[in-house]
């Protein structure tokens, strides 16, 4: 289905006419015999191509089809409604900068008055993808990328976004740090993997280099498979791997070590309420249990409201957040991150000078503060 233009767009023409004027056929003269007009949208704005169409003028030549001008691939592939510009923009959006396709479809309607729809936009970077991966598969270009070195060191690694679906099983060579090539499988089993081996083999062969090194995270269907395929090539782990099972005992210890930590640390609801009561006018109505479960008078509402209240709920957020938090690896487990992240919060509130007069928000902070300590009482070593 063609593209419906608005009426209102104005197009930049530009003309383009085959260089060839002699019949491929019967070597007569081609003469132009009829004009199509084809539009796209540009970075520099809406173009129109005026397609000079040829023909053989010998009648008696075999050849009855027409001839188009070769310089219309400069400006865009059949069948596209964007030129080379606006396919390369959208690509590089959405691969190196990660935009969403609702993203890339609002800005170029707004910055370049494009209008295409998820669908088309979606198409085109599929093809994007497609032509990157045919580009890194080119053999010329990996002879020319890898023409000053005999050896290579590969790894491979799968990757899964979720349990259920498919792992993409990355094939790399590191030493120039490229990707081979991808293929997502079904399942792990060591028939399934060898096809990978077995194509990183051809490949290499192909290069005419040799494999010095595998780096894999020894997972029993690499292990065998590049054993098998590549005898006598040593096969090592890969350094997150190789300290994520080194850490593997302490990992647990940290992880005991930060529910402690969690179950100590009681009281955050109790502070917040205090100011969100006293934002919703029910301060002066009840009296409210502090940390340890004593009834205390609430103080005026006013007190709580403005920035006093907004600086506790801040910290109260802080906290939650840290404790939270299970981000971590082996060389930075979680439950030391959370520790440290409590510990700066704590001598934040340690900094905080008592006012002369007193203050309710100043007690709360000093509360909150008792329930760190407590919390990391003990988990210092």
């Amino acid at each position: 289905m063609s593209h419906c233009w608005p009426e209102s767009i104005a197009f930049r023409e530009i003309p383009l006419v085959s260089e060839t004027r002699i019949c491929p056929v019967c070597g007569g003269v081609l003469r132009i015999s009829k004009h199509r007009k084809r539009r796209l949208y540009t970075l520099d704005g809406p173009v129109c191509l005026i397609l000079k169409r040829l023909r053989c003028a010998n009648d008696d030549c075999t050849n009855s089809g027409t001839f188009g001008p070769e310089q219309e691939a400069d400006y865009a592939l059949p069948r596209w409604l964007i030129g080379w510009d606006v396919f390369c923009w959208v690509g590089h959006r959405r691969f190196a900068r990660h935009w969403a396709i609702p993203q890339i479809r609002k800005e170029l309607e707004d910055s370049y008055g494009i209008r295409l729809s998820d669908d088309a936009i979606e198409d085109y970077t599929d093809q994007y993808q497609t032509m990157v991966a045919a580009y890194w598969q080119d053999m010329k270009q990996l002879d020319e990328r890898y023409a000053d070195t005999d050896e290579v060191i590969l790894s491979i690694d799968g990757l899964q976004p979720e349990k259920g679906h498919e792992t993409l099983y990355v094939v790399r060579e590191l030493t120039h740090r490229r990707v081979l090539f991808a293929e997502p499988l079904l399942s792990s089993a060591s028939e399934e993997i060898r096809r990978l081996i077995v194509r990183a083999k051809e490949l290499a062969q192909t290069m005419n280099k040799r494999v010095v090194l595998w780096m894999s995270d020894k997972q029993d269907g690499f292990v065998k498979c590049i054993a098998d395929e590549f005898p006598g090539v040593p096969h090592r782990y890969c350094e997150n791997h190789f300290f994520r099972d080194l850490a593997k005992p302490v990992l647990e210890m940290d992880s005991t070590a930060k529910k402690k930590m969690r179950s100590k640390i009681r009281g955050l609801r109790a502070i917040e309420r205090k100011i969100l009561d006293a934002g919703n006018g029910l301060a002066d109505q009840k009296t409210l249990p502090d940390a340890d479960g004593e009834v205390t008078e609430s103080p005026p509402r006013d007190e709580f409201l403005g920035e006093g209240g907004s600086i506790v709920l801040d910290y109260c957020s802080v906290v939650r957040g840290i404790l939270n938090d299970n981000h971590g690896g082996p060389q930075r487990p979680p439950g030391i991150r959370m520790l440290d992240a409590l510990n700066e919060v704590s001598r934040s509130l340690n900094r905080l000078k008592k006012p002369p007069h007193g203050s309710h928000v100043h007690d709360l902070l000093v509360r909150l503060n008792g329930c760190i300590e407590k919390g990391v009482w003990g988990q210092q070593e």
